[in-house]
């Protein structure tokens, strides 16, 4: 089998391409776009296999002979649905001996840890949970037993990493048997032993087993040009029980389980369907992003978001069938996993059975970060359907339409979002505000209504009374109308490409053990970094800034520390000495920076270009700003009375750190946009170097002045503006795809707020807004998995903790709070967010 795809300007037909063989030609344009993404051969993946546990949906197949029950190596890539605390398994063998040797599962436990169980062993339990259904993971276990090391007879690997941490680990003794390639019963999504049971509820493909080896990753995935973790064909030998399931096929519940392998091992589906509706199984959503030749297209779809909570007065419903179906007993609603872009159209359909006499059942868009669901006063739009009238709200009109409604009827979004222009529809007729069936989106015209362009909205679903299940469907399905003209679906394929594709060429989170003496330290981006703060993890010393803009000396830097108030000072003869293109140097044995045995974090942030003199305000700075990246680096001199001070963003800031360099005992004045009272009149803000709540005093903000162009300064104070002292500002602002700043509310659950960003976060700082509190530092370069629960502060010299009431899970899209830390009853939080990945491209965590 060959990976070689020729260019040719011969059809403009996409071509199928799989690991079972190509069709169709590449024309030269795609193949160089193929090429710039590093995807060239290139690999496609067609379909995904949904799994409904309301189904009792599996897979099944019984060798007809056993092979290697020591040495084999299962892959698959897998998407989450309903987490419902229930074991769900993946991959089983049970050959009806109550044993070790009878019985092997690869599962998702009841608390979401990856384990493969025998009958009575845990051979691996991970520590780490997978509980993010936006996206994708990669999964591959892979055994073999005759391996003299212990250690070397299992291995798990997720998303091309190898996993080391374990609550609970065995390891089988030297050519011991597993139940796998036994001759017995083996299933997908289940296991079956006197009866089948612990349903998988979610998707999966590109299902590979290779009887006789024991292999990595590398075998089936690979990253692309920007570092991300994706699918290649497995061009391997499979041996004799070995087989590939790719799911391409949904002409029947039998050709569905087709083995592409060429061994003709083919695999039997049970709660299976291929047959049109909210039921069919085969699915276009996949783990790589590939256009179709329609509006459809192929990708990482959206779903409903079991993670993302109701707000206040709603209470939780039930998700199934992969997140397509959300079940509500009351006033209930759920949320989609992805936001809608603010360009472009978007087409989604629902549907809805109800099992009382009132149906209450409600489909629209909201805005993604609302705390409240549309109604008349809140932005957004949706359709109520009770009993056997709907009517159609938004903020300004409604209409009530008669007619009898039933489970058959097809509700319809079409949002312009580029316009702000949403038509919804009823079995493809689209209706006027006045309630009047005219509405075309196709071209445009009689809209319902007009929402805002800068909001970013989501779909969602749900009730007020009575039980009723909604069956959304984003595009992964085939729809039941064919969309308007030029409206696509919502997936990662149609999402826009974000501005930064690679955040960490813009910041970077870098761990180092010190040495004592000089040496460089490299970041993973490979720039150079304009601005570097440095903290000790494993020992109780103080945090350590410097930047470009304030100088980088040789011989030792002009270092300002967030967790006191004094001025700036130089450490001669330790801490940073130089930049690179891709790090920065270390001299001395201080021990803010480079202790020997001591282990430390760097946070580097590009503040691109040079130094540059900024007049636009009427205090003139000095600036280095990285508009790209949303941060700029500004300094001045204190004038002593009110100003304005250019920043060189070219957008209005949404977070700016000041601190006087000159004077001892100032404060680390803080201001972010969400801050109650933040406004550019008052200039609510807080101090990064202490616990303190908020203050509103009229120090900070001259008048109005906070803009594309410049922050104000009142008069003088020593904090902000006091002559003739020098001043450094930090200041931030947000990039779709690569940072966020935002507020939430606190909920004090183990089921916490969830926070969508967009992206899958590297770094959060967060702090307690409503009263006194922390400034929280995490990052995934010192926590590797979820939870997270690796903390530093800003406002303390106190080494890395892990509170365990404190525990945030990473996710693709965002982040979601896991106990009471950081998460209280009534509490309000501000955070500060960089990316690792942009949701576009991400993978769960």
């Amino acid at each position: 089998m060959t990976k070689r795809y020729t260019g040719g300007v011969v059809s403009s037909a996409v071509p199928t391409v799989n690991a079972a063989g190509a069709s169709g030609v590449y024309l030269l344009s795609q193949q160089a776009d193929a090429a710039a993404k590093n995807n060239w051969p290139p690999f496609k993946v067609e379909k995904s296999l949904r799994f409904r546990s309301s189904a009792s949906a599996y897979l099944n197949r019984t060798p007809s002979t056993a092979s290697s029950r020591t040495t084999w190596t299962w892959s698959a890539w897998v998407k989450r649905g309903a987490l419902d605390g229930n074991r769900q398994v993946l991959f089983s063998c049970y050959n009806g001996t109550n044993n070790d040797t009878g019985d092997t599962e690869l599962e998702f436990d009841g608390s979401n840890y990856l384990v493969l169980n025998g009958y009575s062993a845990t051979w691996r339990a991970t520590s780490q949970v997978f509980r993010d259904p936006a996206s994708w993971y990669h999964i591959v276990l892979a055994v073999d037993t005759t391996q003299a090391t212990a250690s070397n007879r299992i291995k798990l690997y997720v998303n091309g990493s190898q996993i080391t941490a374990f609550s609970s680990s065995s390891d089988p003794t030297q050519n011991y048997t597993l139940a796998i390639n036994s001759a017995a019963r083996h299933t997908l999504g289940n296991i079956y032993d006197s009866s089948p049971r612990l349903y998988f509820d979610g998707y999966m493909t590109e299902v590979n087993f290779v009887d006789g080896q024991q292999l990595t990753p590398s075998s089936f995935g690979g990253t692309d040009k920007d570092g991300n973790w994706s699918p290649i064909a497995y061009t391997g030998t499979y041996g004799q029980n070995g087989f590939y399931l790719n799911f391409k096929d949904p002409t029947s519940t039998t050709t569905i389980g087709y083995d592409y392998s060429g061994n003709g091992n083919h695999w039997t589906s049970s709660g299976i369907s291929v047959t049109a509706g909210a039921t069919y199984d085969s699915m276009i959503d996949v783990p790589s992003d590939q256009s179709d030749g329609t509006a459809n297209n192929r990708g990482n779809y959206a779903t409903l978001n079991p993670l993302a909570l109701p707000p206040s007065g709603y209470s939780a419903g039930t998700f199934g069938s992969g997140n397509l179906q959300f079940t509500t007993g009351g006033v209930k609603i759920a949320k989609s996993t992805m936001a809608i872009p603010l360009t472009g159209k978007w087409y989604i359909e629902c549907r809805s059975s109800g099992t009382s006499a009132v149906i209450d059942w409600i489909f629209g868009l909201t805005g993604m970060a609302a705390a409240t669901p549309v109604n008349h006063s809140n932005p957004g739009v949706n359709l109520y359907i009770s009993d056997t009238v709907y009517w159609l709200l938004n903020a300004a009109s409604q209409f009530t339409q008669a007619g009898a409604i039933s489970s058959s009827d097809v509700f319809q979004i079409a949002y312009d979002s580029s316009t702000g222009k949403v038509w919804l529809g009823k079995n493809n007729t689209y209706y006027t505000a006045a309630g009047a069936g005219t509405g075309n989106p196709s071209s445009g015209t009689n809209e319902f209504a007009t929402l805002s362009t800068t909001t970013e909205f989501c779909a969602y679903t749900g009730g007020n009374t009575g039980t009723t299940t909604s069956s959304i469907n984003f595009g992964q399905q085939p729809f039941t109308y064919t969309p308007p003209t030029g409206f696509k679906t919502l997936n990662t394929f149609n999402l826009p490409e974000p501005t930064i594709k690679q955040p960490n060429k813009h910041f970077d989170a870098t761990i180092y053990t010190g040495t004592g003496s000089n040496r460089t330290i490299t970041n993973a981006g490979s720039f150079q970094p304009d601005f570097i703060w440095i903290k000790s993890r494993s020992t109780a010393d103080y945090h350590n800034l410097n930047d470009t803009v304030r100088g980088i000396v040789g011989t030792g830097s002009p270092t300002l520390i967030t967790n006191t108030t004094d001025a700036e000072q130089t450490f001669t003869g330790y801490g940073v000495s130089a930049v690179n293109s891709n790090g920065f140097n270390l001299i001395g044995n201080g021990s803010y920076t480079n202790a020997s045995g001591t282990t430390y974090v760097g946070w580097q942030w590009n503040a691109g270009g040079a130094n540059a003199t900024n007049t636009s305000g009427t205090i003139t700075s000095i600036v280095r700003a990285n508009p790209t990246a949303g941060f700029s680096i500004v300094t001045w001199t204190g004038s002593g009375s009110a100003g304005t001070v250019g920043h060189g963003l070219g957008t209005t800031p949404a977070m700016i750190v000041i601190k006087n360099r000159t004077t001892g005992s100032t404060q680390w004045v803080t201001w972010h946009q969400n801050l109650s009272g933040a406004t550019a009149t008052d200039g609510a803000y807080m101090y990064l170097n202490t616990t303190a709540a908020p203050s509103t005093t009229t120090v900070f903000y001259n008048g109005s002045q906070i803009s594309s162009s410049v922050f104000g300064l009142r008069g003088n104070n020593s904090n902000v503006n006091a002559s003739p002292d020098n001043y450094v500002a930090y200041c931030w602002a947000p990039v779709a795809a690569y940072s966020a700043f935002g507020t939430y509310a606190g909920n004090a659950s183990a089921d916490g707020t969830f926070v969508y960003l967009g992206f899958r976060p590297r770094f959060l700082l967060l702090r307690r807004t409503n009263t006194t509190g922390n400034w929280v530092l995490m990052d995934t370069t010192r926590a590797t998995y979820n939870p997270n629960d690796t903390d530093l502060f800003a406002d303390l010299a106190i080494a890395e903790s892990n509170p365990a009431t404190a525990p945030i899970d990473f996710l693709s899209n965002g982040f979601k709070l896991r106990s009471t830390g950081y998460n209280g009853s009534g509490e309000t939080w501000i955070f500060m967010a960089f990316a690792e990945t942009p949701f576009k491209y991400s993978r769960s965590r």
